[in-house]
């Protein structure tokens, strides 16, 4: 497939690699400065940068090729799919840590509909409804059901641990199977199947999880998740001209219907297995049907779709850290657990700090949702690392976080996985930097703003999955490949722990 472990380009040739104290960063005196770059000739324009996006360039070098010729990492550009589904692909691309974060404050952006960025999916995707995802914090139904999510998530804080831990048993079991028959195991698969699990258990009522349509939902979520984000992506089928790619992904929506009966399935499932959840709904001013739509939402396109990215990718980057790193993560976690009494608990999680920032360093260097999108409520004032820009009401702001949490004015040897790069005071310091969850690291999810309602869980179920691992095995080997969400995992060996 493709070339194994793939590093992106260079973040800004132009900027000097001087690490700068980020503490002083925000002090500066800029001064204001036009926004370069232009949208090109209506239309035309628009496609000719789909094209250099999809299949000229690529998307990080499309931004680096565009930071390189305006000296900038603020400047104007169309992004895809536009312009047929798009009403208006211009945006205002804000690519450094300290422009960035403008998408987090709500006072100044909305967030209405701009999930999956210019366009939004039909409703017919959620059953007529606009998922919690889609509101802005102002509208009312955002936080009713925003608060019913984190209410829900605090009810089940204790079942985390012990649902992960039986649900990982049928990974292992499937990757030892492999290796033993073939020389090599896949692991997406695997790890779907455990990530749908853990997400309809720990939702669902568990007098009801005979129900679990396990062997199929992944696949079942699959589908529904391609259709909606088919604009974003692209295939890289060698043997598809570009044009018919673009054509048939990037021109026209994927209706729903092709989707209708699985969705149909995974709502039948949930609406029969989380009668606590919808009552609880139904006590706060929601209607059932509407609670359990966004409930498939929550568990299908946050939950699974962010595991489905999160886990290979923590797993690839430990993988190419080598036997050094996975010694040391080894011994770290086996002896705080034998000092626990050989339970795993948050508290035991809490004193891993090697274990902790290997996963903030996972998600820092390969973040799940690489886009933000927001629209300029007022004239907003917006600051890079060398210059402020005036930004007008009523525009597209666009982020490319994979650029901002590789600031290299905010990260030394940004581009290289760090596994210490968060341990002690000063890598906790620069968690503020660390933007994954539609939010900074140091600030928490409220009804008020969009961070992701379980930012925290995502971050103890990544510990776990080390924990897990280290616990059952020495050491072992992985080719990785790219796929159409994140990378994809083929286990090459695995060392049982001695």
């Amino acid at each position: 497939m493709q070339q194994i472990l793939v590093i992106p380009l260079h973040f800004c040739s132009f900027l000097t690699t001087t690490y700068l104290n980020p503490c002083q960063l925000q002090s500066q005196m800029l001064p204001l400065r036009e926004i370069p770059g232009d949208h090109g000739f209506p239309f035309f324009g628009a496609m000719k940068d789909r094209h250099d996006y999809y299949y000229n360039q690529g998307t990080d070098e499309f931004f680096n090729s565009r930071i390189r010729k305006y000296s900038s990492t603020v400047f104007r550009t169309n992004m895809p799919p536009g312009p047929f589904m798009a009403s208006n692909p211009k945006v205002v691309a804000v690519l450094d840590a300290i422009s960035f974060p403008i998408l987090f404050d709500n006072s100044k952006v909305e967030k209405n509909n701009v999930l999956d960025g210019t366009y939004m999916p039909s409703i017919s995707f959620f059953g007529g409804y606009r998922p919690c995802a889609f509101l802005d914090p102002c509208e009312t139904k955002h936080s009713s059901l925003k608060s019913l999510f984190i209410s829900q998530l605090s009810k089940s804080k204790n079942n985390f641990i012990p649902i992960f831990h039986s649900s990982i048993t049928n990974l292992f079991t499937g990757l030892e199977d492999g290796l033993a028959k073939r020389g090599k195991a896949e692991f997406n698969p695997l790890s779907d199947e455990i990530s749908f699990e853990f997400v309809f258990r720990l939702f669902c009522d568990n007098n009801n999880n005979n129900k679990n349509p396990n062997s199929v939902g992944p696949k079942l979520f699959d589908k529904w998740l391609f259709l909606q984000l088919a604009p974003l992506i692209t295939l890289g089928l060698k043997f598809v001209p570009s044009f018919l790619e673009d054509l048939i992904l990037h021109t026209f929506p994927l209706p729903s219907i092709l989707a209708k009966s699985d969705y149909q399935k995974l709502y039948d499932a949930f609406y029969n297995s989380s009668t606590s959840f919808l009552d609880e709904a139904e006590k706060n001013g929601i209607k059932r049907d509407e609670a359990c739509h966004n409930l498939v939402f929550l568990a299908g396109f946050n939950a699974y779709g962010g595991m489905k990215i999160l886990f290979p990718s923590l797993i690839k980057w430990v993988a190419a850290a080598g036997k050094d790193l996975h010694r040391r993560l080894a011994d770290e976690i086996r002896t705080v657990v034998k000092e626990e009494g050989g339970i795993i608990t948050v508290s035991s999680l809490n004193r891993m700090n090697l274990t902790k920032s290997v996963v903030y360093e996972a998600l820092r260097i390969e973040p799940p949702v690489p886009f933000q999108y927001g629209k300029a409520k007022e004239d907003i004032i917006v600051n890079s690392h060398e210059s402020s820009f005036l930004i007008k009401k009523g525009e597209m702001i666009f982020g490319y976080q994979p650029f901002a949490t590789k600031d290299p004015k905010i990260f030394k040897d940004p581009e290289e996985f760090d596994p210490e790069r968060f341990v002690g005071e000063e890598g906790e310091k620069l968690l503020k930097y660390v933007y994954w969850s539609n939010g900074r690291e140091t600030e928490d999810p409220t009804v008020e703003n969009k961070q992701c309602p379980g930012k925290d869980v995502v971050v103890l179920l990544n510990r776990l999955m080390l924990v897990e691992f280290f616990l059952k095995y020495d050491t072992f080997q992985v080719e990785a490949s790219t796929i159409l969400l994140g990378p994809s995992l083929t286990f090459t060996s695995l060392t049982k722990a001695k």
